[in-house]
């Protein structure tokens, strides 16, 4: 059994910043980066809204200086994922994929939240080569194109109309003959002139080349028939789902299953607890937001430590 002063479950933009600020505090924080290291970044091509980046970078890379930096100044960084917590009692207890123990005076959750997909061969293989689950994060490369977004909720419809302002056209595909957006989104969208519904249909694959995505094929399921839309970009917009399982009944989880947090601070139910980044952010989920949480969880496990 190993003790630290502050472990951090899971990476990306959240977690990293956590481990930079703990470091420095010499917390000597140990780091298990999760099953996805480095969390959504590094399934996205081009970072370009990230400040400090002029030229942009890639979200793979990024998170490599991101963990380079957080390991320079003492971040102990692990392969592995955690698969067990107990919260019940000081120190905190945490079990590793590889059956280590480790107990913890606080930990940071930062362990994100995972795009739901449709699931399509076609969808990854174009993954992060026109095919993304984030309008904000990538819309700006598609500027002046056609894209297709599929979903029909609240996301797809804040999202399309957010396209729509950079993009000729936006083809919104919904499986239904209504959105199940509320009704001012279903006007903001009805409103938008480019955007155009898809109604009544699913995608069957999404199309392309060695250049990228060159469109989408797409189902009717009340006739069967198949038509192929031609876009440059295509959107999934069905969803996020909180990598928290493993905090069930450890924390307390709001009804779709994101940590909840103070507002203004990364607190948790529990003391010495702390959560930052999409795990607790269903709202913004962008890597700026991601890291300025991350600073605060680190400021306040530094301060509840020194309490």
């Amino acid at each position: 059994m190993e003790h630290v002063k502050c472990l951090i479950i899971g990476s990306g933009p959240a977690g990293f910043t956590a481990a930079i600020y703990a470091a420095r505090a010499d917390l000597k924080p140990v780091m298990y980066e999760g099953m996805q290291p480095g969390g959504q970044l590094t399934i996205t091509t081009e970072v370009e809204n990230f400040p400090g980046y002029p030229k942009g970078i890639t979200g793979p890379e990024m998170m490599l200086e991101f963990k380079e930096q957080a390991s320079r100044f003492g971040t102990d960084v692990r392969m592995g994922v955690v698969t067990k917590v107990d919260f019940s009692n000081r120190p905190f207890t945490a079990v590793a994929d590889d059956g280590k123990t480790i107990t913890a005076d606080t930990v940071i959750i930062a362990t994100g939240a995972s795009a739901k997909w449709l699931g399509l061969e076609s969808e990854k293989k174009f993954m992060g080569q026109g095919v993304s689950g984030c309008a904000t994060c990538d819309g700006f490369f598609y500027r002046g194109k056609e894209v297709a977004i599929v979903g029909g909720g609240d996301t797809a419809a804040e999202e399309a109309t957010y396209l729509a302002k950079l993009c000729k056209k936006v083809y919104m595909i919904h499986r239904r003959d209504a959105l199940r957006a509320s009704k001012a989104m279903q006007h903001k969208v009805q409103n938008t002139p480019n955007i155009e519904m898809v109604w009544n249909s699913v995608p069957e694959e999404v199309l392309g080349d060695d250049s990228g995505v060159t469109g989408v094929r797409v189902r009717n399921v009340v006739t069967g028939e198949s038509r192929d839309l031609s876009v440059w970009g295509f959107f999934v917009a069905i969803g996020h789902s909180p990598n928290t399982e493993i905090f069930r009944g450890q924390v307390d989880l709001d009804e779709m299953g994101y940590v909840k947090t103070i507002p203004g601070a990364t607190k948790t139910s529990v003391e010495g607890v702390f959560a930052c980044g999409d795990v607790q952010d269903h709202y913004y989920r962008q890597a700026v937001t991601a890291a300025g949480t991350g600073c605060m969880a680190a400021i306040e496990a530094e301060r509840y430590l020194g309490s």
